[in-house]
């Protein structure tokens, strides 16, 4: 019966909980304190102990929480439970997408709302970039500069995606503007620079 009710409140948390790590502890919360898993100060270590181990917040206390309650088992119940709802959903838009791109293959007016799409996403990351944009990130011109040759190489391969390139340079692209290479890249630069 424990078992269900770890599942069960996890899976609901993981399905109505918008808004992320910090946004869904409050309903983490009152599942704890309604089941009576823990005591109060024992959630708020909890989510201290999340707050400081890698991961997102969220999945970190369902493993916790999951654990205090129902040993080993407990936790990983927990945590796919809090992670089953997005995987679900994400899958179903994924066969959506490949249904769609297989049945309007060649479509003009399909191909055409798939780039204006990338340069919508483009404007997305855009504006969460400008408001992490603060006198205390951005302390001299060599964060701007970094910022801006980032944002460059991000913008890089969608840029051109509509320009007839050769493979070496469809390759060099890819490779320069790889997201992982220039988290690297950038983070090896802040500690050079301000180290």
């Amino acid at each position: 019966m424990l078992y269900l009710a770890l599942f069960l409140s996890f899976f609901k948390i993981g399905l109505f909980g918008f808004g992320g790590g910090l946004a869904i502890l409050s309903l983490i919360e009152m599942e704890v304190e309604r089941h009576g898993w823990m005591t109060q100060q024992e959630f708020v270590d909890i989510v201290a102990v999340s707050q400081v181990t890698p991961g997102p917040i969220g999945i970190n206390c369902a493993t916790y929480v999951g654990y205090t309650t129902a040993g080993f088992w407990g936790s990983v119940l927990a945590t796919s439970a809090i992670v089953l709802p997005s995987l679900i959903i994400m899958l179903s838009i994924c066969k959506a997408y490949f249904w769609l791109s297989n049945k309007f293959q060649g479509n003009p007016y399909y191909e055409q709302t798939l780039r204006m799409l990338r340069f919508t996403v483009i404007g997305l990351v855009a504006s969460a970039a400008l408001l992490l944009i603060k006198p205390t990130t951005f302390i001299d011109p060599v964060s701007w500069i970094i910022f801006a040759v980032v944002a460059a190489l991000t913008i890089l391969p969608t840029a051109l995606s509509t320009v007839h390139l050769t493979p070496y340079t469809k390759k060099v692209t890819e490779i320069i503007s790889h997201p992982i290479l220039l988290i690297v890249l950038a983070g090896i630069a802040g500690y050079c620079i301000y180290h």
